[in-house]
């Protein structure tokens, strides 16, 4: 699966984020624990804005989230998204991780039908030989 063309700038992990992608790379999302308070966090940091500790454990996520928020992009940001408008970018959350957020894309549906609270399932999105972004779509759509 490709959600966006060839021509769409990829993911550059940074000192912070290279362990979330390099999780993704293995088609597996997992997010930032504090290995002293146990808060979870996303995006990556260096240290916990709870209790300042900078030791970590990363938690995998389950597959099934739902949506929190959405918005139906109709403008494209670059060139290489004109041939994909209107597409859905939406803050997800996961049963079990209070606190974590993801912003992604809802695919496999038509942006009309997209509604907050949606149970939704990952669909990792091959971006690369060696870069894979999670992306959802509507739980029960698995084989889509």
């Amino acid at each position: 699966m490709s959600y966006f063309p060839e021509t769409m700038p990829g993911v550059v992990p940074n000192m912070d984020d290279h362990e979330f992608w390099r999780f993704c790379n293995e088609r597996s999302l997992h997010f930032q624990s504090c290995a002293l308070c146990g808060r979870l966090r996303h995006p990556p940091n260096p240290m916990c804005a709870n209790c300042q500790s900078t030791d970590v454990i990363w938690v995998e996520a389950p597959e099934r989230a739902e949506v929190y928020t959405y918005t139906v992009v109709h403008h494209a940001s670059h060139p290489a998204v004109e041939g994909r408008l209107p597409y859905v970018v939406a803050v997800v959350t996961f049963p079990g991780l209070d606190g974590v957020k993801l912003v992604t894309n809802i695919v496999d549906i038509a942006p009309a039908d997209v509604r907050i609270g949606m149970p939704l399932s990952i669909a990792w999105d091959r971006i690369s030989d060696d870069m894979h972004v999670p992306r959802f779509r509507p739980a029960g759509k698995e084989s889509a």
